[in-house]
């Protein structure tokens, strides 16, 4: 373009004149299609020049390309052949407006396809075409003059872009099929305008294609704009019922279902359209199988959205007439349709549902969900009376539901157990297959405090054991352990005894199966407890021997707790049980257990159970009694001394109130034991370690059983220290044998040494009786030295005065002889 001056650049390439020449003569139809596919080809030529990055010829192309895609909108419409004169002549002016912008724009750069479009653009003016400017030179283009008039042509054209309205219903079409996401955005107000004011129609809808051109721009525009298309989508849809059926394609709907995840807006919208358009069956049809619309569709429902939790609701029901989707809604925990089908559904239908719950994997809120909303009451009536499967599947869903404990409680109210019952005494072949989960409802079942209402039910699973394969086995004696332990089961208990339950269950002990075996023990365990002294005999030595051997070598710790257990409630006045349980070497056993492990060792990776070491502890009570000096001697030897010592340091409190038990009973022994310092037939005199403050002589633990020294009297005074209370009354019996006549003072010197003074009054204040009785004992030897009194008067005297006035009968003269030691401190008189 060289050599062209101010006065003819481009013969003007002005705009106006442009225009003017367009109005005189405009392309035929057929031109202005040939003219837009010419101009496709070269414009993707000319946006191949990296100068295409400066901002106004991007401008000037943007704008071109703009108007072409108006004319391509133009040629492609159905009634273009039918378009007015004046309609063709505007694109056409506008089209060689906006060529010449690009020309004037690209003035002074070399690009591809420049010539060509300068070609067409003259092609196109053959009307009035633009001639070539005079040869001006390149200086004289790039004046001042060109630079203003340049500069406002192109500030035309961005002024064009923020101002752009639809003047016409053909333009709302053309923008919203062609437009940018800012086009789009203001055709489609101008299309809420038009269905506002009544101005469109189903027939125009249709015949412009709007339903399809909607759909196309939901998926690709801007979240502005998909939100006020689904709002037009419903503007429509409200005015013109017909037209949901051209909105069942799989596409549109898929396109919603996305919708239903993205923001709170537009999700309420989706799904509202969506919910309308669930009157057309074929969108019920496809859309529950557009992949996640349940699961968001649950999940809105469950939302804080009201609207869009309605809308959810609504279309979730009119799904659920398709049982597929019934069941896809439950997979996504909304169980309401599948409850209808079991309660309403025919036969099929049913079994179907029941299946599905069955194999869920259900966290308990949701078996709450499923028994809240009525599932059990119609899953009970299929196992009654339904046939085959239909017993099978009701049963199979019934035992996933019934791990909760509020869903055993609805088993029980539906009147399922006596049919359970039958169940199990059945002999017919094709119900075999129901016995196994039938069995396990019933130990689900026996849980609940409610299944003691029939006594006689516990009798008759018992009578089953021998008849039923080693599964049913496990289920029976899991519910027959639940029901005997219930506090309140006393009289099942009592029954159980009186049928020879024990001798019957004796042989399971040595069962193969550990569940069954484990099962047999438990049992044997619970109705130990009120046994007494029919226990041994009800065991037999053999029996005895069989769970000593237990002990010694099974893998389980409950096991072992359950066996100790057994041993632990034959009375310890039973000396022949005494005698078999040593000939058996038990108590090595035990110590080896303790020694191995420790329950709450920060050092052990699988400590031993409380209840283990809580029953050890009280098979150690039997080898320790005070009447028995050889059987201590015994105990001794095998060290039992540093486990009962260790036991009170780590133990839980009711082995810690063992063990202590254990002590005091060795204790008592200790003063006639120990060797005297005075003694003259002692070859050799054991070393000054080993004498004893309090004893008064040379003390062992193995052999003397000396408190002082195993180290126990520290742990004994922090279990007072500590806030259970349970073990209090024995560790004071085992403090107090320190204080036996001889040795009494040594003893209280000793205890106040240790800080044990005050650890003894705390107690006396909140323990039982008992225990407060053990304590005034205590304290009336330790007020008899008067640096206690004075020591420990005052905060002795608070807690003395109180039990003197309000405490049990039996403490009151003990408590007055105390108040009567401390009068003889001078400041007595202030507590009363």
């Amino acid at each position: 373009m060289e050599g062209k001056g101010v006065s003819d650049v481009y013969d003007g390439y002005d705009a106006d004149e442009a225009s003017s020449s367009v109005t005189k003569d405009c392309l035929t139809c057929s031109e202005l299609s040939h003219s837009t596919r010419k101009l496709s080809v070269i414009l993707g030529e000319f946006k191949e020049n990296k100068i295409m990055e400066a901002s106004p010829i991007r401008k000037a192309v943007e704008s071109l390309e703009t108007e072409l895609q108006k004319a391509k909108a133009l040629v492609a419409s159905p009634r273009y052949a039918s378009s007015p004169n004046k309609r063709i002549e505007e694109i056409t002016e506008n089209l060689g407006r906006s060529i010449g912008l690009v020309l004037f724009a690209s003035h002074d750069v070399s690009m591809n396809g420049k010539e060509k479009l300068e070609a067409l653009r003259r092609e196109m003016m053959s009307a009035a075409p633009f001639s070539a400017a005079s040869s001006d030179s390149k200086s004289d283009f790039l004046d001042d003059v060109v630079t203003e008039e340049y500069d406002n042509i192109v500030e035309e054209i961005i002024e064009e872009e923020k101002d752009f309205s639809c003047s016409s219903v053909e333009d709302v079409v053309l923008y919203l099929k062609c437009g940018n996401d800012e086009q789009l955005k203001v055709a489609l107000f101008g299309l809420n305008t038009l269905i506002s004011d009544g101005t469109t129609s189903g027939e125009w809808i249709d015949t412009e294609g709007v339903i399809p051109i909607l759909f196309s721009r939901l998926s690709s525009t801007n979240s502005v704009n998909r939100l006020s298309i689904i709002k037009n989508l419903r503007s429509i849809v409200a005015q013109n019922d017909e037209i949901k059926g051209k909105m069942a394609e799989v596409d549109y709907l898929s396109a919603l279902v996305k919708s239903l995840a993205r923001d709170e807006d537009e999700r309420r919208e989706a799904v509202g359209l969506l919910s309308t358009l669930s009157d057309v069956s074929a969108v019920r049809r496809r859309i529950g199988r557009i992949q996640g619309c349940i699961v968001m569709l649950v999940a809105i429902f469950n939302g804080e959205d009201q609207t869009a939790s309605d809308d959810a609701g609504k279309l979730l029901a009119a799904l659920s007439s398709n049982t597929q989707n019934a069941l896809h809604m439950a997979e996504a925990g909304y169980f309401k349709p599948l409850i209808k089908y079991l309660t309403e559904g025919s036969d099929m239908s049913k079994i179907l549902m029941a299946t599905a719950i069955s194999r869920m994997e259900l966290r308990d809120e949701t078996r709450a969900s499923i028994g809240e909303d009525g599932a059990i009451p119609p899953l009970v009536k299929m196992f009654k009376e339904g046939k085959l499967e239909a017993k099978l599947s009701s049963l199979s869903a019934l035992q996933n539901l019934s791990t909760l404990k509020e869903n055993t409680k609805r088993l029980i109210n539906s009147g399922i157990v006596p049919s359970l019952l039958q169940l199990l005494f059945s002999v017919t072949s094709v119900l075999m297959t129901l016995r196994e989960p039938a069995s396990a409802i019933l130990a689900r079942i026996a849980k609940s405090d409610d299944m003691l209402v029939n006594h006689d039910i516990a009798l008759q699973m018992f009578s089953l054991l021998n008849l039923s394969s080693p599964i049913i086995q496990i289920h029976l004696l899991e519910a027959l352990n639940s029901i005997i332990s219930h506090p309140r089961a006393s009289k099942v208990r009592r029954k159980m005894k009186e049928n020879g339950s024990i001798q019957l269950l004796l042989p399971f002990l040595t069962e193969s199966n550990p569940e069954i075996r484990i099962g047999a023990f438990s049992f044997i365990y619970t109705l130990s407890k009120e046994l007494s002294d029919e226990l041994m005999d009800q065991l037999g030595e053999t029996h005895v021997l069989t769970i000593v051997n237990t002990l010694s070598s099974s893998t389980s710790d409950n096991e072992k707790a359950i066996a100790a257990g057994i041993l632990c409630n034959i009375p310890v006045t039973d000396k022949k049980a005494t005698d078999i349980l040593k000939k058996a070497n038990l108590l090595p056993v035990l110590v080896s257990i303790m020694s191995s492990k420790q329950a709450n060792s920060t050092n052990s990776t699988t400590p031993l159970s409380s209840e283990l070491i809580e029953n050890i502890a009280g098979v150690l009570i039997r080898f320790t009694i005070t009447t028995n000096v050889k059987l201590q001697l015994y105990a001794g030897e095998n060290r039992v001394i540093p486990v009962l010592v260790k036991i009170l340091s780590d133990g839980p409190i009711i082995a810690k109130c063992r063990a202590a038990t254990s002590l005091a009973q060795l204790s008592r022994n200790c003063l006639n034991l120990r060797k005297s310092k005075k003694s003259t037939w002692l070859c050799v005199h054991p070393s000054k370690e080993a004498f004893c403050e309090v004893h008064n002589g040379y003390c062992f633990v193995k052999t003397t059983f000396c408190l002082v020294k195993s180290g126990a009297v520290s742990p004994l005074i922090k279990i007072l220290e500590g806030d259970q209370r349970e073990a209090d009354e024995a560790v004071l019996e085992a403090l107090s044998t320190l204080l036996q006549d001889e040795i009494w003072e040594n003893g209280c010197g000793f205890l106040e040494k240790v800080a044990g003074i005050e650890a003894i009054i705390k107690v006396m204040e909140f323990g039982s009786v008992k225990t407060r009785e053990k304590a005034v004992w205590i304290l009336e030897r330790v007020f008899r030295v008067e640096d206690y009194r004075v020591k420990y008067g005052a905060m002795a005297q608070v807690v003395l005065i109180d039990l003197a006035q309000n405490g049990e009968a039996q403490l009151k003269p003990t408590v007055a002889k105390l108040l009567a030691q401390l009068e003889l401190l001078q400041f007595q008189s202030d507590y009363f």
